[in-house]
């Protein structure tokens, strides 16, 4: 007979419905709880994840001291895995990769013999090839441990005990930082230096109320392993340690190296933390191939152990400061590493902290240690005087104890009684050596007594006194700033500050463009395109059936174009961005933000320093410069304001000291430029008086020049101030007809 699927017991259905919204809540709560608190945020006392700590505990317990030998990276996971940390070996030996590696450390944990990857984003070698140890960094961190200085908890499986947190002698959190995403929420603390957060450590034991102000003066920034120059300014770096969020922007290292002949190469020597070089070399190569970094002829590496990238310009014409303003823009030679100080506080609590309270209650925990510490001192110390009192005894009486040793029943219960001993006192007389019992050895005793006895007045006054312990704690901060001293080689400072230099964004995009020669090409229907060279004939360009030209002009790939529609808008398009000439091109509007029922009025390449007329089909107009029209976002700039039947017909470049006006009526009017506001938006005012109809053209003209118009067949007429005399009136006016000879068209051509 097959096995029975049928449940034991008496067949009830013993299974209770749950509310699926609330069973969901209380798992994924779990879930995030346990994430947050064992994997993703580190303590704030001793600045490790979990894994971190079991790493540096069973190293500690395997006696991997910075002054022995190594062992094999394999071993130590395994003690790790089987002993502490319930996860697979791959993930034990990362973390342990990443604390060996200099380059993603400030002060390394690890010591690492062989093969642990590189700055390039190579991994380390497999765990059986590598051998490790623990640094002295570690081993502070660790101190005291075996003093009761920490709480301890049973391991995962109940064999063993891990402790809760590390004394942490070292400013482990903000000296090698951390990252981290939990659930809801993340971490991002980047490296800072040790003896700069030991300074400001100092500074609050003595001013627990410090100024943020003069905290960031002691710790001004973070000090990245592989170096490079932060360019934040002081203000957005005060307000992130003020805040515990924020960010900070680093950039390479770099310096003008002379080739000879006028001629110079770039050489590159720290790159921001975090970034991989060779990845970042595979983008300014794919950059350069795609003729996006015009100014930059090559670049190539020669690192060795040192970082060593050489950049070579173009030609020796080439600013250096322009070129690797457009590589900042562009690449990781320039990037941002965000600060986000969200830590577990006391062990529990996630919570974003300030610069000061992650010093605090690093402070704190130190303070707790060395309460902890003298407390189980002092215990020792009370035990060995106990065991030392009842020698001295035994040694006052050696016979009478050499006596009842040798001929009582119960030695130990007739020692107590007739000396007044305690269980502790007449077991060790009990288990005394022979050799001990020579004259020399009660002088020794005695003196070892009167040196415990002076110990334990000393730590009881520490403990007593709250002056002494910070005392204390400050000069142990001392010992670890000389340590890690900016006069030493690990210590001193790597990253440096700096400002950004104050380039011409203007510059730097066009840097980042090659210049070339186009022909822009727009027709009736709204379609744009770029050809390559400056056309001189447009007869030969071909359009969509039914579509034909209506602007073409010359411009090159580092200009702007500007767009000017019937709804009053303008918009801006980079040349370099704009469809080539195989084809027919792309409509405007796939680019662009424009209105289906909004046509192009004009098309031009922007110059800042020319200011256009613009005019509404009603006889409205204003002058505007340039330099307020361009756009940076698809919707465009509205600066003539319209509304439906009224459209904007007009937009010429203003030169001279005249207008010319021409109605639909044929009516022409000339009056002074001066009469014309310079807005940068609104809806104009009237530039010529209708009964019906509207404005049909509009030009600026030099008065001296005299006014001049093309007829139909290509000839110039132009007329002087004495033949205009009639038409010369003020703004407004409804003005005469037009002269004999004047287009039919009722535009003046040109």
């Amino acid at each position: 007979m097959g096995k029975s699927l049928i449940p034991p017991g008496d067949g009830e259905d013993r299974s209770e419905p749950v509310d699926l919204k609330t069973a969901l809540e209380e798992r994924y709560l779990a879930y995030a709880l346990s994430t947050i608190m064992h994997r993703a945020l580190p303590d704030v006392r001793d600045g490790l994840k979990p894994v971190h700590r079991r790493i540096v505990y069973a190293m500690s317990d395997m006696g991997l001291r910075s002054n022995g030998g190594f062992k094999k990276s394999a071993k130590i996971v395994g003690e790790v895995m089987g002993n502490f940390h319930p996860h697979g070996d791959q993930a034990i030996y990362d973390a342990l990769v990443r604390l060996a590696q200099d380059f993603a450390v400030r002060y390394p944990l690890v010591n690492g013999q062989g093969n642990f990857g590189n700055i390039d984003g190579d991994n380390a070698a497999a765990m059986r090839y590598t051998e490790s140890k623990m640094t002295s960094v570690a081993e502070l961190l660790l101190r005291g441990i075996d003093e009761d200085a920490v709480d301890f908890r049973t391991t995962y499986d109940e064999e063993n005990e891990e402790p809760v947190v590390l004394p942490g002698a070292f400013p482990n959190l903000l000296a090698n930082g951390a990252t981290g995403i939990a659930v809801g929420m993340a971490t991002s603390i980047p490296p800072h230096n040790a003896a700069e957060l030991c300074d400001a450590a100092l500074h609050l034991i003595k001013h627990p109320n410090a100024r943020i102000e003069k905290m960031v003066e002691l710790v001004p920034g973070p000090d990245f392993p592989t170096g490079g120059i932060i360019v934040e300014d002081r203000e957005s770096i005060l307000e992130a340690y003020k805040t515990g969020r924020g960010g900070f922007r680093v950039r390479a290292r770099w310096e003008k190296e002379e080739t000879g002949r006028g001629g110079y190469v770039i050489v590159v020597t720290e790159i921001p933390y975090q970034v991989q070089k060779s990845r970042m070399i595979e983008k300014v190569a794919e950059l350069l191939l795609a003729r996006k970094l015009p100014l930059l002829d090559d670049i190539r590496d020669e690192s060795a152990e040192d970082i060593r990238l050489v950049l070579v310009p173009k030609n020796r014409s080439v600013d250096p400061t322009l070129l690797m303003e457009s590589l900042f823009k562009l690449t990781d030679l320039e990037s941002r590493v965000s600060l986000n100080l969200n830590v577990l506080s006391k062990g529990k609590v996630p919570k974003v902290m300030s610069l000061p309270e992650v010093l605090l209650e690093w402070l704190e925990h130190r303070k707790e240690v060395l309460q902890r510490r003298s407390r189980h001192r002092l215990a020792a110390i009370e035990r060995r005087l106990e065991i030392l009192g009842g020698y001295l005894i035994a040694y006052l009486n050696i016979d009478e104890v050499i006596r009842i040793i040798r001929e009582e029943d119960d030695p130990k219960a007739e020692l107590m009684r007739r000396y007044d001993l305690t269980d502790l006192q007449a077991e060790s007389i009990l288990n005394m050596r022979l050799r001990s019992l020579r004259k020399l050895e009660e002088f020794e005793i005695r003196k070892e007594f009167d040196g415990l006895t002076a110990e334990k007045a000393d730590i009881e006054a520490l403990l007593a006194s709250d002056e002494k312990q910070w005392a204390t704690v400050a000069w142990e901060i001392g010992e670890v700033k000389k340590t890690f001293g900016k006069d030493t080689e690990l210590g001193r400072r790597r990253s440096t500050f700096g400002d950004a230099p104050e380039t011409d964004i203007e510059a730097i995009q066009q840097a980042m463009i090659e210049k070339e020669p186009v022909t822009v090409v727009v027709s009736q229907k709204g379609w744009i395109r770029a050809m390559k060279g400056h056309l001189s004939d447009y007869s030969g360009l071909t359009f969509k059936e039914g579509d034909k030209l209506k602007f073409a002009f010359p411009a090159h790939t580092t200009d702007k174009i500007i767009l000017f529609t019937t709804g009053g808008k303008f918009y801006t398009l980079g040349c370099d961005r704009l469809p080539g000439g195989r084809g027919h091109g792309e409509p405007v509007r796939i680019m662009v933000d424009m209105d289906n029922d909004q046509d192009i009025v004009a098309a031009f390449v922007h110059d800042p320093k020319v200011r256009l007329l613009l005019a509404s089909t009603v006889g409205n107009g204003f002058i505007v410069p340039q330099s307020e029209i361009t756009a940076n976002t698809r919707k465009g700039k509205q600066v003539m304001n319209v509304k439906l039947p009224v459209e904007a017909t007009l937009c010429v470049p203003v030169s001279g000291d005249c207008v010319a006006v021409i109605g639909e009526n044929k009516k022409l009017l000339v009056f002074p430029l001066s009469q014309l506001p310079e807005m940068t938006r609104g809806k104009g005012v009237r530039l010529q008086r209708y009964k019906d109809g509207g404005v049909a053209d509009v030009k600026t003209f030099a008065m001296e020049e005299g006014l001049s118009w093309q007829d139909s067949a290509g000839r110039t007429h132009t007329k002087t101030q004495q033949e205009l005399a009639e038409w010369i009136g003020d703004r407004a006016q409804a003005g005469r007809l037009a002269p004999r000879g004047f287009p039919r068209s009722g535009r003046f051509g040109n």
